[in-house]
């Protein structure tokens, strides 16, 4: 059965470590950043489908298309390849694995493209995980 510990604290370090000292050979452990919230992902969406809106017709974009260029901008890889009909798609572009301080990253980018094009929130500057 797996085991999920949040290391918050002291106790729940030392349940960690208890939990490591009575796993049996060849168990597997992982250790890693707390993934993105569904408040940050919720808020993501809501933001770039208002730059969205916000662009003028000849530079308008799907919200997807703005995922993937403010991904790109922080440095996220991206892979292209060829589907069957020899047409060029990306890979990798994904908001999924991101980290609550990435999706942070992302979202103060959001609103610094955003102010700088002057766009209108739809929603205003709640407090969000990862957001000070």
């Amino acid at each position: 059965m797996a085991q999920y510990v949040r290391l918050v604290g002291a106790s729940q370090r030392a349940l960690a470590k208890a939990l490591i000292d009575r796993a049996p050979l060849n168990a597997m452990v992982k250790i890693s950043e707390q993934k993105r919230t569904d408040d940050q992902n919720a808020k993501m969406w809501a933001m770039l489908s208002d730059i969205s809106r916000a662009m003028p017709d000849g530079k308008r974009k799907s919200p997807e298309v703005w995922k993937g260029i403010a991904l790109h901008t922080l440095g996220h890889e991206v892979q292209f390849e060829t589907d069957f009909n020899d047409r060029v798609f990306p890979l990798g572009l994904s908001s999924r694995r991101l980290t609550v301080k990435q999706m942070s990253d992302l979202i103060e980018l959001l609103y610094a493209y955003g102010a700088e094009k002057g766009v209108v929130w739809s929603e205003p500057e709640p407090a969000y995980e990862g957001r000070e």
